[in-house]
């Protein structure tokens, strides 16, 4: 079956590797890890991921119902702020709630501590590591997670967790960096709690990952103070599990060669804009390194809206197919319908080697978005 392009794929072999990874890390560090799903939302592979992890993270309401309903297991959530209106539904669908401030925690404790969940604080130690400050919430001034200046030991009644998450895309070595700094401003209060939550933004499937370090680090954190630690990755679940197959529409010579497709980096590959960075394609390779360069680019009207340059062995034509690599975590989930585009269709490819089409989008996603 030849499946209409747009299409994102997620291969199924390939996520079950990344899963058993997470699996033997939990296993052998006794932690227990969550899917952050602001990452990758994609529920008809929940009941696959189930099997291997122990529930999932939510950023809002949506995301806790979605991960409630379609995956199990312990449903956690962290927002900047709650809203009173949403609350309620919160406390019947999270087994963990995490408060960015004491404000907020002070704001809804009366109504948190009759439910019977479990809660929690979130942190900051500020010891940015990251390279992008986009992606840092440590860099100065931010708006996620409670200082060591701030913390209020005064109204820690109820509150059986501590949270921090700093790293994006990072190794193991940023983490330990991390945790040092947690230790110094915040250990005294660890060593009060049940559970601590070290976030995500750990590369843990990345092939040059420290496991052993990450494994090293949760015993100790664990053993120290006597905590369940949680991680929650989202990223590490689906990367390079997944892919965006385009096609060339037509071919633009205006000094540069620009192939333009059916797909688009500022609808259907947002960070390729955002971060930016350009992503693989398959027998593609960097300028120079083959003998036909090519502009990659979508049909929007917006003039940036440029994947990247690339090389083919091959010159490209009307009708070629092309797949970009690592395209399951942060496209889906961020994609748009800007110039009425349509939204890519969603499939899997089975660990038998054939497709199987999950959904299709048409013009009611498009029109149903707006009013």
């Amino acid at each position: 079956m030849q499946i209409p392009t747009p299409f994102y794929y997620v291969d199924e072999a390939l996520l079950v590797r990344n899963l058993e990874i997470l699996q033997k890390v939990s296993a052998e560090a006794e932690c227990k890890i969550l899917l952050a799903q602001k990452a990758f939302s994609m529920f008809s592979m929940y009941p696959l991921i189930g099997k291997y992890l122990s529930g999932t993270t939510a950023s809002g309401l949506y995301e806790a119902r979605l991960g409630a309903e379609e995956m199990g297991g312990e449903t956690h959530i962290f927002s900047p702020a709650y809203t009173q209106n949403e609350f309620d539904d919160i406390l019947t669908l999270c087994d963990v709630v995490v408060f960015n401030s004491f404000a907020q925690w002070d704001e809804f404790r009366a109504k948190a501590l009759a439910s019977g969940r479990r809660y929690g604080i979130r942190i900051n130690p500020e010891c940015p590591t990251g390279k992008n400050p986009l992606y840092d919430p440590c860099v100065p001034g931010s708006r996620l997670g409670v200082t060591q200046d701030g913390f209020r030991s005064d109204l820690l009644e109820g509150i059986s967790g501590l949270h921090f998450h700093t790293l994006c895309e990072q190794n193991a070595d940023d983490l330990l960096t991390t945790v040092g700094a947690v230790e110094k401003k915040f250990g005294k209060w660890l060593h009060q709690m049940d559970w601590l939550n070290i976030g995500g933004g750990h590369h843990i499937t990345r092939e040059d990952y420290d496991v052993d370090a990450l494994i090293g680090c949760v015993k100790r954190l664990r053993d120290t103070y006597g905590v369940t630690v949680y991680i929650e990755p989202g990223e590490a679940v689906v990367l390079n599990a997944g892919f965006l197959t385009a096609s060339v529409l037509e071919l633009v010579r205006n000094g540069t060669t620009t192939a333009i497709m059916d797909a688009s980096a500022a609808c259907h590959m947002p960070d390729v804009l955002e971060v930016p960075y350009t992503p693989a394609v398959i027998g593609a390779g960097k300028p120079g390194e083959y003998a036909y360069e090519y502009r990659l680019a979508g049909p929007t009207c917006l003039a940036g809206d440029i994947v990247g340059d690339y090389a083919f062995p091959e010159p490209l034509k009307r009708g070629d197919r092309l797949t970009f690599c690592d395209m399951a975590h942060y496209t889906m989930v961020k994609n748009n319908t800007f110039n009425g585009m349509s939204l890519p269709t969603i499939a899997i490819k089975r660990q038998n080697g054939t497709f199987e089409v999950i959904k299709t989008f048409g013009y009611d996603d498009f029109k149903n978005r707006l009013s």
